[in-house]
């Protein structure tokens, strides 16, 4: 199992902290009992971050009466940022159009104030920001700093129109407008690069805010399918880690929505040798995983497998139609 700190917040149950520990290849993130996590002070060259697994639904109320319990809980932990899913605002059944608002509005502008009065950053991902026009939304990612300043803003680049096999179809392109910027961003816990959901399944983006942008952590807040959930979720991760050597930081809806949506969960945080060093007990329960981003690591696997030095442009290579 990996070693993280998660807090577990399922309803109408009391807050549960327990530790589980392993070793990974290459550093261990946390040792002794949670008191002497909790208590300790942290290296200079870590800071600790968070990742949300919740259940939204089509009442915006509920949903930001949830996030901010787990704001103030990842706060508690010394956490800098904690990162919400995709939908974390709101997850109705297609009709994001209605609720729809512009980054100035009193939704986004509630979580702002929800980020400065708990002194802590926020990724926001994705939200449904009043479109181009009537009939589109965009689905971005909004990330906070703890004064309650929009530090930048990403919208989701790549559209969800899947038939699912042995599932359900989408169609996002339908009502959502597609992203044109690739977007990283400076913060207390590292370069941010960030994406949305099906972004995942793109590795081109990730290379891009790896080697154009300097990201040092990934941002995934997601709402994937049980069924592309079960088969894809943590390998892709793994995988955009490794390849990019850096921190991923997924966020997760989970569980029942509505009647007709569903989501897999699985809230993770992984290290750049691809190691899961962040995971609730179980993908359906709300709380949040706690990890720590270690800038020597990612110096040290960048040092001992320098594949920035090693890349070549995609022209370098000859090409053959057979």
């Amino acid at each position: 199992m990996p070693n993280c700190l998660y807090l577990l917040s399922p309803p109408n149950s009391i807050l549960c902290r327990p530790i589980r520990f392993s070793h990974p290849p290459l550093r261990s993130h946390f040792s002794g009992t949670v008191a002497a996590v909790s208590d300790s002070v942290m290296a200079s060259n870590s800071v600790r971050v968070a990742a949300a697994q919740m259940t939204s639904i089509n009442d915006l109320d509920s949903n930001f009466a949830t996030c901010a319990r787990l704001a103030k809980e990842a706060a508690s932990t010394g956490a800098k940022l904690l990162c919400f899913p995709e939908n974390f605002s709101y997850y109705g059944d297609g009709d994001g159009l209605r609720v729809a608002e512009a980054l100035d509005g009193p939704v986004m502008q509630g979580y702002c104030t929800l980020a400065r009065e708990s002194s802590i950053w926020l990724s926001l991902g994705g939200f449904q920001e009043k479109g181009p026009d009537d009939k589109h939304i965009y689905n971005t990612h909004v990330v906070v700093d703890d004064a309650g300043n929009i530090r930048s803003t990403y919208r989701k680049i790549h559209m969800f129109d899947v038939d699912v096999p042995g599932g359900s179809s989408y169609k996002e392109s339908s009502f959502t407008e597609a992203g044109n910027r690739v977007v990283a961003v400076d913060s207390p816990v590292g370069r941010l690069g960030l994406t949305v959901c099906y972004d995942l399944r793109f590795p081109d983006l990730h290379q891009q805010l790896r080697f154009q942008h300097g990201a040092q952590v990934l941002l995934q807040p997601a709402a994937f399918t049980a069924v592309t959930g079960h088969a894809h979720w943590e390998v892709l991760l793994r995988a955009r880690a490794i390849e990019t050597q850096c921190y991923v930081i997924a966020a997760a809806q989970t569980g029942k929505h509505n009647d007709k949506r569903e989501s897999y969960g699985e809230a993770l945080i992984v290290d750049p040798w691809g190691t899961i060093v962040g995971q609730l007990p179980d993908r359906l329960s709300t709380g949040i995983s706690v990890a720590d981003i270690d800038f020597s690591l990612i110096e040290s696997v960048r040092a001992k497998m320098p594949i920035s030095k090693h890349r070549k442009p995609i022209d370098y290579w000859k090409s053959a139609s057979l």
